[in-house]
């Protein structure tokens, strides 16, 4: 089984900062590095961390005020030793050559332990703040695959053995070993190479969130790790099956894949304990909090319609194609009322809410990831530091009792300890 983290200072429940002694702040070096070593000491494969492009202060505080992702996790590469490195870069608001050279540069700083979340920005205002309109749900995956293709040239334009070092002969390059990728494209034109050399992983790993029908043939095509976002195993299961199906037809097979659903656990001794844990977290919802989130990862307003009423009828949402289905779909299984809904997507961002004892929380994973429903998964706190040390100290000791988890770090890269191919 494989474990993420997902990242963010406030936690991932809105109000998470509420709670007694939690980490407040998504700018705060200090508080953020130890999160990482925490997630380090629990053995945890990657920490991934979302971004933003627009401020909004009635969405989630990590989202509205944070440090940009990169120059967070440089910092953080600095502390930590084995745990991989996943930062968030727009292919709609910028240009292949920077990131190629940027994500270089933190494979490098790391030991080759960076990892790139490429996202198509789903959320129309960023468009303001670029000077441009905001392309429609095809054309950002149209220039997101181009994007990726250009970015994986430029990691290989530079062989293996093209810094020589000779110091006999004066020789510090071989020329013929670093090379103009010359890319003239529908989007994008780029000549080449970077001005670093290959990344110690061949390239860094890319991650992917994207869970419509062009986001599924993009991962199957380009990513070593997909995160979705799912309320039901079944669902989950369908979803597993099918893109992995989507593999062989790209001359891959199914480890070359890891599928990572986000769950936001919420962990107690008892199950009492964890249900009084999540009530409180949820007494510090309010409507106008949960409305403004709702509004958001809908990119529709809310605030019309009747709390007790019954979930709109939204229609096709170009913004948050996966996650509105996920949730719509969940609304529409359970009879759910806006509020019923609000309530859901205040908890976690519209992601699964585990709640329960260790062991309740092990037993789900472990179903989850035995009946072909993940392959691990992308671990959400819903505050620091404690909601998370509690899944640390409690459920991970119990998964690897089960021989499900790693009892230590394999040696190498992160492509190394995945066991996916340079």
């Amino acid at each position: 089984m494989r474990l993420g983290l997902f990242l963010l200072g406030t936690g991932s429940h809105i109000s998470g900062w509420r709670m007694p002694g939690a980490v407040d702040s998504f700018e705060n070096i200090k508080e953020i590095t130890q999160i990482c070593q925490e997630a380090e000491r629990g053995l945890f494969d990657l920490i991934f961390m979302g971004d933003n492009l627009n401020a909004d202060p009635k969405a989630h505080p990590s989202y509205c005020s944070r440090l940009e992702p990169l120059t967070m996790l440089s910092a953080v590469a600095m502390n930590t030793t084995h745990i991989g490195l996943g930062a968030t870069s727009s292919t709609t608001y910028g240009d292949p050559w920077s990131l190629a050279r940027a994500f270089a540069s933190l494979d490098h700083l790391s030991g080759g332990r960076a990892a790139w979340n490429s996202v198509t920005t789903s959320a129309p205002q960023a468009a303001a703040n670029f000077g441009t309109t905001h392309p429609d749900h095809a054309r950002r995956y149209d220039m997101s695959a181009e994007f990726i293709e250009v970015v994986n040239a430029l990691w290989t334009a530079w062989e293996d053995g093209a810094v020589v070092k000779d110091t006999d002969t004066g020789q510090y390059f071989d020329a013929s070993k670093i090379h103009a990728i010359d890319h003239d494209g529908e989007f994008f034109k780029v000549k080449g190479p970077v001005n670093i050399s290959r990344p110690p992983q061949g390239r860094p790993l890319i991650l992917q969130a994207g869970g419509s029908e062009a986001g599924q043939e993009l991962a199957a095509k380009q990513a070593d790790v997909v995160f979705t976002v799912t309320q039901d195993r079944e669902e989950a299961v369908a979803f597993y099956a099918g893109l992995k199906a989507r593999l062989p037809k790209n001359a891959r097979t199914a480890e070359q894949l890891v599928i990572l659903p986000g769950v936001m656990p919420v962990v107690g001794r008892t199950e009492e304990e964890a249900r009084a844990k999540l009530s409180k977290l949820m007494s510090f919802v309010d409507d106008e909090t949960a409305l403004g989130m709702l509004s958001e990862r809908f990119n529709t307003d809310m605030s019309g319609y009747d709390l007790d009423g019954p979930i709109p009828d939204l229609g096709e949402n170009d913004a948050y194609h996966a996650f509105a289905k996920a949730m719509l779909s969940k609304a529409k299984r359970e009879n759910m009322t806006l509020r019923d809904l609000y309530s859901l997507v205040a908890a976690a961002r519209g992601h699964w809410v585990l709640c329960g004892s260790a062991e309740q929380v092990a037993d789900t994973l472990q179903d989850w990831f035995e009946t072909g429903a993940a392959d691990g998964f992308n671990v959400m706190p819903g505050w620091f530091m404690d909601g998370f040390t509690d899944f640390i100290d409690l459920v991970v000791p119990i998964l690897q009792a089960r021989g499900l988890y790693k009892t230590g770090y394999a040696e190498g890269t992160l492509r190394d300890k995945l066991g996916l191919p340079a």
